[in-house]
């Protein structure tokens, strides 16, 4: 069994901190506004994917993963607006959250070790959008929770793809000594107190 399967398959997630309850007791009060917030999450994995197809697009293989990635995400994207026009929650321009710019800044500048940067803040976000969408599936009602029920299972996948794609391009880096670094950081940004309430925000302050 490999290391990548080791960390997916035993569901020793990649995640170093869980999210605290306070978190999800917020986001059943708020679900209107986290909605809004996961269709912008879903736009923005899928243009996360596009930039990488652009970037490298030499790698073959890379470009066809990540490709049916993001029409995964549009999918989503598309499901979260129905909820969205099903339930009546208008749409409602948010400030981007630290999170993701939090992680973007530890990110290298240069090739190899950028792109095995990129690969390991997808799998993280990737890993906590799991383990949130698990969280909220059993405290909101139908048919929002099970909705996200189901999508945990696609960002599981999700998490695993990014780690498979790094395992077999991190050449001679080190990239689970790597991946602890920048899961030190997440989970400083996923549980420290915010000002903001996101879908990867922290702790609502």
């Amino acid at each position: 069994m490999s290391a990548v399967t080791d960390i997916f398959e035993a569901r020793q997630s990649v995640l170093l901190a869980p999210t605290p309850d306070h978190w999800y007791e917020v986001a059943v009060e708020r679900w209107r506004e986290l909605l809004v917030d996961h269709a912008n999450c879903e736009k923005k994995a899928a243009s996360t994917a596009l930039s990488l197809i652009f970037t490298y697009a030499d790698d073959m293989q890379l470009t066809d993963r990540l490709s049916r990635l993001a029409r995964e995400e549009l999918r989503h994207f598309e499901q979260v607006q129905k909820y969205m026009r099903d339930l009546g929650v208008p749409f409602m321009r948010l400030k981007p959250s630290r999170y993701a710019e939090g992680l973007r800044r530890s990110v290298g500048n240069r090739d190899p070790d950028r792109l095995v940067d990129l690969l390991l803040c997808g799998a993280l976000i990737e890993a906590r959008s799991c383990e949130r969408f698990i969280g909220l599936a059993t405290r909101l009602t139908a048919p929002l929770g099970d909705f996200y029920g189901g999508l945990a299972h696609s960002e599981a996948r999700h998490q695993s793809l990014y780690l498979r794609l790094v395992d077999t391009r991190s050449g001679s880096i080190d990239w689970r000594e790597r991946l602890r670094a920048l899961a030190q950081i997440e989970a400083e940004l996923a549980t420290s107190p915010d000002p903001q309430f996101r879908f990867h925000s922290g702790l609502p302050s």
